[in-house]
This record gives C-alpha cells, sequence and structure tokens, in this order.
C-alpha cells in the first residue's frame, strides 16, 4: 500500500489518529520516539536531537552547518524507512521530503487555535496562559523548520491531499478516511516507480551529508539531484580542492553508477575597505 505522512498542529489530535491509523493497517509509525531509538545508528544523541528536531536553524553560521547535518541525518533515517514500506511518518516534513515519490498520501490533521490550546492544558494539565504560549511556540517552530528546509508556507492546502479538521471530525472518523485514502487505485499503480525515486532520494540525502561532514568544502549552496543513480552536481565551490572533494564524496557513495559535476571554481576576496 501506499506511505502515508501526517503533518498536524500541536493539540490537533494528530497522534492518536496516527497511532490508530498505523494499528489498523498494520503499518510502522514512524515518529519522535522511532526516531530516537534508531539514531544512534546514525551518529545522533538525545541532546541532539533536541536541539534540532522540526527547528528552525539558529543563524549562527558554525551552528547551522552541525544542525544541518544533523537534520539531514533524521531525514536519511526516514527516507530508509519510508523505503522499507507500509509506514506512517508523522512530522518532519515527511510529504516535501518525499517530494516526487508518488505514492504517498499527504494528511494534514488541524483544529482551530482556542482549541488546541484548550486541549494542550487539559491533557498536560497546566495553565491556559501557558498552553497558549506553547502552542504558539510550536506553531511558529514548525512553520519556520518548513519554510527554511523545504521553502513552502506549511498551511498551504495544496501540499495535502487529505485535510481533516477535528473540531468536527471524529478520531473514528478520520481514522476511516485515512484507510480508504491510502487504497486508492491511483496510488497503488505508482509504488514501482516511487521506489526508484526513493533510492535517488536517499543516495542524494548521503551526499548531502558528506558534503556537510566534509571540513574541505566550505561552500554549500551547489545542487545535487540524482536520476537512477547519476548525480549531477550544479552550482560553485571556491576551489579545486572543494570540487575534488565533493567529486570524491559522491563517487563513494552506495548507490551512485555516475557523477556529473557541473561545478565552477570561483575566486573570491573581500573588498578592499574604503578608507
Amino acid at each position: 500500500m501506499a506511505i502515508i505522512t501526517i503533518s498536524r498542529e500541536m493539540g490537533s489530535g494528530g497522534i492518536p489518529i496516527a497511532q490508530k491509523a498505523a494499528q489498523k493497517l498494520g503499518y510502522r509509525l514512524i515518529d519522535g520516539e522511532t526516531i530516537e531509538k534508531i539514531a544512534p545508528q546514525y551518529g545522533l544523541t538525545r541532546e541532539v536531537l533536541s536541539q534540532i528536531d522540526e527547528k528552525p536553524p539558529a543563524f549562527i553560521a558554525h551552528l547551522d552547518r552541525q544542525i544541518e547535518l544533523g537534520m539531514n541525518r533524521i531525514q536519511l533515517i526516514v527516507l530508509e524507512q519510508a523505503l522499507e514500506g507500509n509506514v506512517i511518518i508523522y512530522g518532519r516534513g515527511g510529504q516535501d521530503l518525499l517530494k516526487g515519490a508518488d505514492n504517498v498520501l499527504r494528511v494534514r490533521v488541524i483544529a482551530p487555535f482556542d482549541l488546541r490550546v484548550e486541549r494542550w492544558a487539559e491533557r498536560e494539565w497546566i495553565d491556559p496562559d501557558l498552553a497558549y504560549s506553547l502552542v504558539r511556540k510550536s506553531d511558529q517552530q514548525r512553520a519556520g523548520f518548513i519554510k527554511y528546509y523545504h521553502d513552502r508556507n506549511w498551511e498551504d492546502p495544496l501540499h495535502y491531499d487529505l485535510t481533516i479538521n477535528t473540531a468536527k471530525i471524529s478520531e473514528e472518523t478520520a481514522v476511516r478516511q485515512i484507510m480508504s485514502g491510502v487504497k486508492d487505485e491511483n496510488l497503488l499503480q505508482l509504488k514501482s516507480q516511487s521506489k526508484q525515486r526513493l533510492h535517488d532520494l536517499i543516495i542524494q540525502k548521503k551526499i548531502q551529508i558528506a558534503r556537510l561532514a566534509d571540513e574541505r568544502i566550505e561552500d554549500l549552496t551547489f545542487q545535487i539531484t540524482v536520476n537512477k543513480g547519476h548525480v549531477i552536481m550544479e552550482g560553485h565551490v571556491y576551489s579545486e580542492t572543494e570540487k575534488l572533494a565533493a567529486i570524491d564524496g559522491a563517487k563513494a557513495t552506495p548507490g551512485v553508477t555516475k557523477v556529473t559535476a557541473n561545478l565552477r571554481v570561483v575566486g573570491y576576496r573581500s573588498a578592499p575597505m574604503e578608507l
């Protein structure tokens, strides 16, 4: 069956819907808890996860490189779990991360802000003013995360196939809608094509991780695309050393069949100070 991604607002009731849908479909739920269990295999500690997961960057150069490295490792976890099939990806920008994989049912769970605040205060046994602050902060962080890493407005309905408003729709109805949607013939027919796309996305992510981890590469703006194992790098670097390091990193990645490096070496220097 198709892969399911669930985007949710804090207090919307997304997690019980995801859990029940996974149980009824026999799917594995890939959420924060699952990622935390797998994370040590990818060089990620619990402390690192708490600093970077679903949060925008710090906008401090040396910190952001480490944040982006950790974020790419989380994304690699999600992609490799998705490749195994029969999964629900809960959060983590899953619908954007699997871009180009067409057998994905992209679900959004929402509710009015005031209702979400009320639910969170009741769930956590906290003061409504604190709940208001936490829900607002969560919305801002998740919106910033999606905007920075995937360059889109997370509230845009065109990025979702099914939107569920839990102010009106019960958990049971929501689960039935997801179960019905995931069995759609259009999604089932696209499964084989999407598997190749997932392989390419995993290769792309591994190259990005290698690039971020390689201290020889100063500039991180060049683009990487992968099509059936063929890696194409486009953009510029600041030295031949960086270019060779980027090519070597791509060639050393499992699954790569060919590397095309359309990388221009651009020298630069600081402009002289005006007196």
